[in-house]
């Protein structure tokens, strides 16, 4: 057997509170992106392939739950604990619209298009903004029978995937009706969900269980019970042969897709895990922690089966190295803070 591999992550400090949520943006001219939520309430970017910080979002009064880019990085959102939805212009930092809720927020997600934002938390109510329309009334899909916990897009934004704080499933609502179609049962509240770069999976994390569905036909394709309760798992987009876990026990795991095998334990995080994610190109995953850390872990070199199987199945997707100046074209106009020195608000 091969010994596993021993990673030195890269770490990003600067949040002064526990890391909740992690988002990573596609492949942009400029390179590709990580944003970060924190219950210090200042959400930070950050180049994604060297974890350097390129500025903080400042403005939310209350813990931040959830983060998301839009598929060119321009534009961020963010769900918080003040009862608010931001849109964010990601080169300045400026606010560009807030939505107003009732309650906390916990989660946000852009359309594939980026025309509408998704928002869901403690109210139960799913609410879609026409982001070209920011002062019109938002759209409110049927109630969720508990709180929203996560929420996505899926099938060119057709469909809705939702997760719940207190009930096991993942639900799934066709967006013209505006009801719920399908639900993927779980036994425990699902913390985690995400559909695969290519549209084929969701990965879901419940209790100690990772899942993977079928995104067309929604039946359960594998299911690998985990050493510890996961709060987080993501799948490999590039070749999707190996997914990512984390949770209570602090460390960072990989998992071959086909066997369930453990491949490698990352170890450094001095809290529980609460979020992974894995960049747009495969070659490295973050992790976000109780301990307000965020670990950037290298992949490693892929071996010459890997390279040859996924060239056969996906092509190529070339890494892309991003240049002091195309990061300073991100950074230009922000309202930059000196990291670390975010100021934490109750």
């Amino acid at each position: 057997m091969d010994k596993k591999k021993i990673a030195v992550p890269l770490v990003c400090h600067g949040h002064s509170r526990p890391v909740v949520d992690l988002f990573y943006s596609p492949v942009t001219l400029d390179g590709f992106f990580l944003i970060s939520a924190s219950k210090d309430s200042s959400p930070m970017l950050r180049n994604g392939e060297t974890g350097d910080w390129i500025g903080t979002f400042e403005g939310h009064k209350g813990a931040v739950w959830s983060v998301c880019l839009d598929t060119k990085a321009l534009r961020a959102a963010s769900g918080s604990a003040d009862f608010t939805a931001k849109v964010w212009n990601a080169l300045t930092g400026d606010i560009l619209h807030s939505f107003e809720h009732k309650h906390i927020v916990r989660a946000c997600a852009f359309s594939e298009d980026t025309r509408l934002l998704l928002t869901g938390g403690i109210e139960k109510v799913l609410r879609i903004y026409d982001l070209n329309h920011p002062e019109a009334p938002p759209r409110e899909v049927d109630k969720s029978p508990v709180s929203v916990r996560t929420v996505s897009w899926m099938h060119s934004d057709q469909t809705l995937l939702t997760s719940c704080t207190d009930m096991g499933g993942v639900r799934l609502w066709d967006v013209r009706s505006g009801k719920i179609v399908q639900t993927l049962e779980t036994k425990s509240p699902v913390t985690s969900a995400e559909v695969s770069h290519d549209g084929r999976y969701i990965t879901t994390a419940d209790g100690s269980t990772v899942k993977f569905w079928d995104a067309d036909h929604f039946g359960l394709v594998k299911s690998y019970n985990m050493p510890c309760t996961v709060e987080s798992a993501s799948l490999e987009p590039k070749y999707g042969n190996k997914f990512i876990a984390g949770g209570e026990d602090m460390w960072v795991r990989v998992f071959d897709f086909h066997t369930g095998d453990e491949t490698a334990c990352n170890k450094g995080h001095h809290g529980p895990v609460h979020c992974v994610r894995f960049s747009p190109g495969g070659e490295s995953y973050a992790s976000g922690s109780e301990d307000g850390t965020i670990r950037i872990w290298q992949r490693g070199p892929l071996t010459d089966h890997e390279e040859t199987k996924s060239h056969a199945a996906n092509g190529s997707v070339g890494k892309v190295k991003v240049s002091v100046e195309e990061v300073s074209r991100k950074i230009g106009g922000f309202h930059i803070a000196e990291e670390g020195k975010t100021k934490e608000k109750e």
